[in-house]
């Protein structure tokens, strides 16, 4: 039998988040930096603040991928975890609040073929500053989460979320196990477990039981 474990990408999977090393390129990095914490903290909605962030953006140039890809860490003991349960018969899925153009370049260097993310709108080689398609906010997280299991034929008992900000609390609620990884305030009061250590395949053990 499959089982599932899905994790954030910024600030869990990796260690930076995205949309600020763009910002950076933009010269509004203290400006988004902002809003982020406020979002992850569930003070103002993450549709809303994806939409003020991402309108920094626009004019920088889509080399800015390349870069980040090039500039991101995961987060210690990240190739670990997937690879232990990789190794225990687990499926893994990503799902971002994140962009696809930088979350499917991580999860092809992990072994990862389910993930979900938003998408940045691009023209003439520049961002426009929007979003195009769906938002990945909360609710579609644990959409993610469901329509993932179901496909595995995994019952959502045998599912387990990591994530760190107010917009994973959904699917965490939603799944078996929710694991909070050095999360804000809020999602360490409602998570199953809290780890807080240097290390992600801490939660290893945890979840093969």
């Amino acid at each position: 039998m499959t089982r599932l474990c899905v994790m954030d990408v910024d600030s869990t999977l990796i260690t930076a988040e995205v949309i600020e090393l763009i910002a950076e390129r933009a010269g509004t990095r203290e400006e988004v930096a902002a809003v982020t914490e406020s979002a992850m903290r569930g003070e103002i909605d993450f549709s809303e603040s994806l939409r003020q962030r991402v309108a920094t953006l626009a004019g920088v140039p889509d080399t800015v991928f390349a870069d980040v890809i090039a500039e991101v860490e995961f987060t210690p003991g990240v190739p670990e975890l997937v690879d232990g349960l990789h190794a225990a018969g687990w499926e893994v899925a990503l799902v971002s609040g994140g962009f696809v153009e930088v979350v499917a370049a991580l999860a092809e260097r992990l072994g990862i073929t389910r993930f979900r993310a938003n998408s940045l709108e691009v023209a003439d080689g520049v961002l426009t500053g929007r979003t195009q398609g769906p938002v990945i906010d909360r609710a579609a997280k644990e959409a993610a989460l469901r329509e993932f299991a179901a496909e595995l034929g995994c019952p959502l008992e045998d599912t387990v979320a990591i994530g760190d900000g107010a917009n994973d609390l959904a699917m965490m609620s939603a799944s078996g196990l929710g694991i909070a990884w050095h999360a804000k305030p809020i999602v360490q009061a409602q998570a199953d477990v809290a780890i807080n250590g240097a290390r992600l395949d801490e939660a290893l053990p945890i979840i093969l039981g």
